[in-house]
């Protein structure tokens, strides 16, 4: 199981440079731009949870009135 989670990381890393050398100068650009990308989602994905979670909390509270 080590052996994959090494892989992984290995096969990231290599992504991860390649990425670095094509973009050259505009790297910091594409990178605040994933980033950015990976915590809209992430915030959103966080939302749409606790918005879940309040319309169950309000079901509930109804059902045992």
């Amino acid at each position: 199981m080590k052996i994959f989670r090494l892989a992984g990381l290995a096969l990231a890393l290599v992504v991860a440079l390649l990425f670095a050398v094509f973009v050259g100068d505009q790297g910091s650009w594409y990178f605040a731009w994933v980033i950015g990308t990976v915590m809209i989602v992430l915030i959103s994905g966080a939302g749409a949870v606790l918005l879940d979670a309040q319309e169950e909390g309000i079901a509930n509270t109804e059902k045992l009135s």
